[in-house]
């Protein structure tokens, strides 16, 4: 295990937040003078891999809490997206030796791949610590002088009223065929998704239910109507959810017409679109070891969290909670009491984290199968 600042040959980087505060390190990653983005700190031990290549990350910058980052390496399969989206990635320590039997690259050169700053060396604890204090702020970091980084960390911008979905949404629909026992199935379901910044693991998971059309998000309800979904999913994804008119209005459309299950942003739009409302968290849920109590049976999942807003709760009309974090208590699931929906906030596929709650993907299975779409909906 390296030591930070233990590498001679990287140049010298500071971090200053929008409000002042300064963390010194070393460059890392792709050396830039001057990276900016929100500033969040993840808890995870490990899955950086899927952290990083999460696009619900996208305008943010990464702090992990875990001490050293990067001793297992990188490999293709652990991708969540084809390329990263977050704005860089903060470390106490960069394993520069990675050793594992899966690693193909390590970290610091997949880093540098795909043109993401980062920073090496740093007290990500007491980071953590004013992040929590402060909330989200805006930060700058990089090689350039401490003056500079002030002013960039000053003029940037956080996520509040942001549309980040149109940057990690995809151009086109995708087809994905069933997998395992759904592949046989002599009547497989189909499902329409919603890629608000969806993760590889998702897409993987709904596969063993039937059929994924995985489309962009400023899909018309009517466009997937076309389609004759069984069900329609809603992904994660990043930024403001009040600043998607768009898909929120579609999803309107497609309640009480298609069975619809939303996950993390999903979640969000759902709840706006069913006339509820959201709101900012201080400094967000980043993190796999997130206790979250299922109402109808009391049992506690561990979860893997990754959001900056949450619902409001009792905001949303004809609507049943059916999760909480018991943490501070966030509304973390409900479901309509009017037609066949319901969402989490938190992640079930867990691409890192627990699968304690992967039996949603089955919930949603056989909300299809109960709701059968009627003739006349859209165009069925």
């Amino acid at each position: 295990m390296s030591a930070p600042g233990a590498h001679g040959d990287r140049a010298p980087a500071l971090l200053v937040t929008a409000d002042g505060v300064v963390f010194s390190g070393e460059a890392a990653g792709t050396v830039v003078p001057v990276a900016t983005g929100e500033l969040v700190f993840n808890t995870a031990m490990s899955g950086y891999q899927e952290v990083i290549t999460d696009p619900s990350y996208a305008g943010q910058v990464i702090s992990f809490t875990s001490t050293q980052i990067g001793n297992y390496g990188t490999n293709a399969a652990d991708d969540e997206a084809s390329a990263p989206h977050c704005r860089g990635v903060v470390v106490c320590d960069l394993a520069t030796e990675p050793s594992n039997w899966r690693a193909t690259e390590g970290l610091e050169p997949f880093l540098r791949r795909h043109g993401v700053p980062a920073m090496t060396g740093v007290d990500t604890r007491r980071l953590a610590r004013h992040v929590r204090d402060a909330g989200a702020v805006p930060c700058a970091f990089g090689t350039a002088p401490e003056a500079e980084l002030r002013a960039a960390a000053a003029s940037a911008v956080g996520t509040d009223g942001m549309d980040l979905v149109s940057g990690v949404t995809a151009t086109g629909p995708s087809v994905h065929p069933a997998t395992g026992a759904a592949a046989g199935a002599a009547s497989g379901l189909r499902i329409v998704a919603y890629d608000f910044g969806v993760k590889t693991t998702m897409v993987n998971l709904l596969t063993t239910l039937g059929t994924v059309t995985v489309v962009p998000a400023g899909t018309t309800a009517a466009e997937t109507l076309a389609l004759e979904p069984d069900g329609v999913f809603l992904s994660n994804g990043p930024g403001d959810p009040a600043a998607l008119p768009g898909p929120t209005a579609a999803v309107a459309d497609l309640v009480g017409r298609v069975p619809v299950f939303g996950i993390c942003l999903g979640h969000q739009v759902l709840a706006t679109a069913l006339g509820g409302t959201t709101y900012k968290l201080p400094f967000g849920h980043h993190g796999a070891n997130h206790p979250v109590q299922r109402l109808e049976t009391g049992v506690v999942e561990i979860t893997s969290q990754n959001h900056n807003y949450a619902v409001a709760a009792g905001s949303i009309p004809d609507a049943e909670t059916t999760h909480v974090n018991l943490n501070d208590g966030v509304i973390e699931g409900f479901r309509s009491l009017t037609a066949p929906a319901f969402s989490v906030q938190y992640h079930p596929e867990a691409a890192p984290g627990p699968h304690d709650a992967r039996y949603l993907f089955g919930a949603f299975r056989d909300l299809m199968l109960a709701h059968p779409v009627r003739p006349g909906a859209g165009t069925r």
